[in-house]
């Protein structure tokens, strides 16, 4: 049973920040000044699943980092906008490119650079541990930090609510 109070079953597209969501808002950075990212693998699971079912997922990011744009893409991403500071203008672009209504997305973001992004969505999210004007905007707070799972407990609830939550043998495969 989920514990979004929202028609799940309309969710068709996900837009996911990185920092502070799908990595945590600490990121480590090394001598020559190169941040180290980490990629929650739980996280990466749902995400590529959640594709697989038919779901659109993108990512839309303030920060540059070419890893994580390879990592992503190999978990089946194909709509990830990094060194995006205008993140509203991007969603409203991608949003109209897919055919996609405000009713059917969902975005995820943790600070307040989200929050004109989220204004487009009709599902808003972020996790525990988001800036509090974040949590004022969303419908939805998770009850995990960032970079600690907000992505595969989103995507859990939105496919089982859809009846595609592992529902074939492939579905077990990573």
């Amino acid at each position: 049973m989920s514990r979004i109070d929202y028609n799940l079953s309309d969710i068709r597209a996900i837009v996911f920040d990185i920092d502070g969501v799908l990595s945590p808002s600490t990121v480590p950075v090394d001598e020559e000044g190169r941040p180290s990212r980490m990629i929650n693998v739980k996280d990466s699971f749902a995400i590529r699943l959640a594709i697989s079912k038919g779901l659109k997922v993108a990512i839309i990011s303030g920060a540059t980092d070419p890893r994580m744009q390879e990592a992503y893409s190999r978990f089946g991403v194909t709509d990830i906008f990094m060194s995006r500071p205008d993140k509203k203008a991007v969603m409203l672009r991608w949003m109209a490119d897919a055919s996609l209504a405000r009713h059917e997305v969902a975005y995820v973001g943790d600070d307040i650079p989200d929050i004109p992004a989220m204004t487009c969505a009709g599902l808003r999210v972020c996790p525990a541990d988001a800036a509090d004007d974040v949590k004022e905007a969303s419908n939805y707070i998770s009850r995990v930090p960032g970079g600690h799972g907000v992505a595969r407990d989103l995507l859990e609830q939105i496919l089982s609510a859809q009846d595609k939550w592992i529902t074939e043998h492939n579905d077990y495969l990573w």
